[in-house]
């Protein structure tokens, strides 16, 4: 954990209270895709996590969504800088990839899979993905993991736009060697149920401190309890003791 100084480069809203924000600064803190950063804003007391989505040379790019007090004043910079707690969580492993990954995202995860998507274009590997949300108005980032060369698939589950229902439904007919997921809860669970063979998960989950000082974000696991913000975001299937 580093904490550094970033410059405000952009910030603009891309989809329905999805906004992406560029920072530039010193980004050697971050080694692994699916990764975060603690954000101070002035006057609130606890920084706010934001998953990392792209990562390239001093430029760090964030998507978030405005769902509260904190997010939506993060929404009104455009210029200045931020205080950043870089280098925060474990990231995804890409030594499992294998040879024909796959990625699944909902909503605001989709953001750490396409750093992960990047590094995994840059291995030689085919990469298929699947995106889900809600309806048309909330889909972002689908041309950006085409320009990848990705194969891609978006779900709405109102029918909007590409395949309607959720990610499961656009599962039949993959085949991959390994998938790596992020998003909501019940979304995981359900992937977890429906793809077989070994996969791992990014968990969305609240924090207090961000870094492993205080228990606020942990989950169960086989291991006893770990901390999300620490030991994860990113587990191995096997590792989470699901309930139900």
């Amino acid at each position: 954990m580093q904490e550094k100084v970033f410059e405000i480069t952009a910030n603009q809203e891309i989809a329905k209270d999805v906004w992406e924000i560029r920072l530039t600064g010193d980004t050697s803190g971050m080694e692994k895709p699916g990764q975060f950063v603690n954000i101070s804003l002035p006057g609130f007391f606890l920084r706010r996590p934001i998953s990392v989505c792209c990562v390239e040379g001093q430029e760090l790019t964030l998507i978030y969504k405005t769902v509260g007090k904190g997010t939506a004043c993060l929404s009104t910079l455009r210029t200045g800088k931020l205080d950043v707690l870089t280098g925060l969580g474990n990231g995804y492993n890409l030594e499992r990839a294998g040879d024909a990954p796959l990625l699944i995202g909902g909503g605001v995860g989709v953001p750490p899979l396409y750093e992960l998507a990047r590094q995994l274009k840059k291995r030689g590997l085919p990469v298929q993905v699947i995106l889900g949300f809600n309806s048309i108005s909330d889909v972002f980032y689908e041309e950006q993991f085409r320009a990848l060369g990705c194969d891609v698939t978006v779900t709405t589950a109102d029918g909007s736009y590409g395949v309607k229902g959720f990610v499961t439904d656009a599962l039949a007919g993959k085949q991959y060697s390994y998938y790596y997921t992020c998003g909501p809860m019940p979304m995981l669970k359900a992937v977890r149920k429906q793809c077989a063979g070994d996969g791992e998960f990014s968990l969305e989950e609240r924090m207090g401190c961000g870094f492993g000082a205080c228990m606020g974000c942990s989950c169960k696991t086989t291991e006893g309890n770990k901390r999300v913000c620490r030991e994860g975001p990113v587990f191995r299937k096997e590792e989470i003791l699901w309930e139900n």
